[in-house]
């Protein structure tokens, strides 16, 4: 955790920042750039909110009080740029964000950055059915393998309604599998 702490300071340090910025950059890009494509689901919309993500991060990395791993928080700022996003494009087009994820699904097979089958765009219909939260879980759980623990800080929630969240999900997940 001291380690964590010292680079902290380097972020905040104007004369290390940029250098600490960089190392920053270079560990938490590609897995913060995974959870929000999960969430997103567009290459080029996760990058737009990926670059939001960062920013804020700079910004407000001075109010950052620790009380939880630098991970974790830059994980609910991504988290809540994601879904900012998403209800902001939504707004834009006049359908409701659900519409637009299953637009974005259709258009998935010509996404170049996208190298799923019928079956990953399937599991992403199913997943879209879950309540907001319940497809943030089993994002984050399933195609992330975060722990419990991890998760529980993103959300701010407990580890056992993570868990009870988590296996409402799947159970819903393998019905609209089956159902289809």
């Amino acid at each position: 955790m001291q380690e964590e702490k010292d680079f902290i300071l380097e972020l905040l340090n104007p004369k290390t920042q940029n250098f600490a910025f960089q190392k920053l950059l270079q560990q938490y890009q590609k897995p913060l750039y995974n959870h929000i494509r999960n969430i997103v689901l567009n290459h080029d919309d996760a990058d737009d909110v990926l670059q939001n993500t960062f920013i804020k991060v700079f910004q407000y990395l001075n109010k950052f009080k620790g009380e939880s791993k630098l991970f974790s928080w830059m994980y609910s700022i991504a988290t809540n740029e994601a879904l900012t996003f998403l209800k902001q494009k939504a707004k834009k087009s006049g359908i409701s964000s659900e519409a637009i994820q299953y637009k974005t699904i259709d258009n998935l097979k010509s996404d170049i950055y996208y190298d799923g089958d019928e079956i990953q765009i399937k599991l992403q219909k199913a997943v879209l059915s879950l309540p907001e939260k319940q497809q943030l879980i089993f994002r984050m759980k399933y195609f992330q393998e975060l722990k419990y623990e991890e998760i529980s800080e993103i959300l701010g929630t407990t580890v056992g309604g993570l868990k009870a969240s988590y296996f409402h999900a799947v159970k819903k997940i393998q019905a609209f599998v089956v159902k289809d």
